[in-house]
């Protein structure tokens, strides 16, 4: 065997090794993640995407997402939507709503090359509130006090849910779907039969009036701190789960919610899953809201209604490019809108060769959704013409 020969049997084994390694060895552990900085997204990486954030959702920390975290630099999509996770707190007993805590946590992701844009479930908002019981003026009281160190610290939205006690709820996490990947999926007659949970059976005006009293507590002050409140949908959108009722089921009761403390800052999370399973023109919903200004936050998903119910009390997610949403058509209005907030995938498929440890929230499975979704807002800007600024 020549010398060239051997050289290039040795480079070959070398690649092969690199190429077999897992997660870890490719990106190099924590050290190589901030090695690999993002240049900043205000001169780059969101003039992508018709002026979006593109961004990722991260629940379950840096840790159980250092892949994705080094792949969604390679892609360009610097946007981080997390909660304020206690395990990068300097100080372990500070409280998630002090200023030392959410500091830490918004460096700790910018150490990583990300932008954390948007705080998707905050503290202290929990069934106190919600359910109007005794403490909720505290954890009320709490909420403000972290708006305003969110702001402090450079963040100005926050997604958040009015579903107390339970919150997003499916009844399958390994659904077979198209090519045998895994989707979430919810058939509510396998769990109507429930008893009902600790907190007992609630009534729909008791969430309204403790709904009402949070909004006018807090969108003043969210106001005056210019901070986007950006509520989620009830998911899955029954009306009731364990005597525990869900009243974001429905879009005219969004409207209502936008009404009893209007403010360009008391907005929505247009999750377009959940609009879409209340029957509703997802492009044109987005139109109407987005002309008002109140979509502070874009859940990109898609979903296939089965019960023929409304709001629906059966159904499927999907990959992106399946489901019963034009995407396309709401791509358009979202660039119609000129929508310039964060952006990302949502409830993905399990795809092969993943294990299915965090069902929706797959890597494989938001690789596709994002390069879908860079697709279509790229072919949207260049059918209307222009990159908007």
């Amino acid at each position: 065997m020549n010398k060239n020969r051997r050289n290039f049997l040795k480079k070959g084994t070398a690649v092969a090794a690199t190429l077999s390694l897992g997660p870890l060895g490719y990106a190099g552990g924590r050290e190589a993640l901030k090695r690999y900085t993002a240049p900043d997204p205000k001169l780059s990486g969101m003039a992508l995407d018709a002026g979006m954030e593109m961004s990722n959702a991260y629940f379950w920390g840096m840790e159980a997402h250092e892949h994705l975290i080094a792949l969604a630099k390679q892609m360009g999509a610097y946007g981080a939507v997390a909660g304020i996770d206690a395990r990068l707190f300097k100080n372990p007993d500070a409280a998630p709503w002090e200023f030392e805590a959410v500091k830490n946590v918004v460096d700790a992701w910018k150490a990583v090359g990300l932008h954390y844009n948007v705080v998707e479930g905050p503290p202290s908002l929990g069934a106190k509130t919600k359910l109007g019981l005794e403490g909720r003026d505290e954890e009320i009281a709490n909420f403000i006090t972290f708006m305003k160190n969110l702001k402090r610290a450079g963040v100005d939205c926050i997604c958040y849910n009015w579903m107390p006690v339970i919150s997003w709820a499916r009844t399958s996490v390994d659904s077979p779907g198209r090519g045998g990947a895994l989707m979430t999926a919810f058939d509510y007659e396998l769990i109507k039969d429930k008893p009902l949970t600790e907190y007992g059976a609630f009534s729909e005006a008791q969430l309204w009036a403790s709904l009402e009293y949070f909004l006018k507590a807090v969108v003043p002050e969210a106001e005056a701190l210019e901070m986007k409140l950006a509520l989620h949908p009830d998911d899955p959108q029954v009306h009731s789960i364990q005597g525990i009722p869900r009243i974001m089921n429905t879009v005219e009761n969004f409207d209502r919610m936008l009404n009893l403390v209007p403010s360009d800052y008391n907005g929505v999370t247009m999750c377009q899953g959940n609009f879409s399973l209340m029957q509703t023109d997802i492009p044109a919903l987005i139109r109407r809201w987005g002309q008002a200004g109140k979509i502070h936050f874009v859940h990109f998903r898609n979903v296939r209604e089965l019960s023929g119910n409304l709001p629906s009390t059966r159904f499927t997610e999907t990959f992106h490019d399946e489901g019963d949403i034009d995407m396309y058509e709401a791509m358009k209005a979202y660039y119609d809108i000129k929508f310039r907030g964060a952006i990302r995938a949502d409830h993905v498929p399990t795809m092969a060769g993943e294990e299915n440890i965090r069902p929706g929230y797959m890597t494989l499975g938001n690789l596709f959704a994002i390069g879908y979704i860079r697709g279509l807002a790229e072919a949207v800007s260049k059918e209307r013409g222009t990159n908007q600024e």
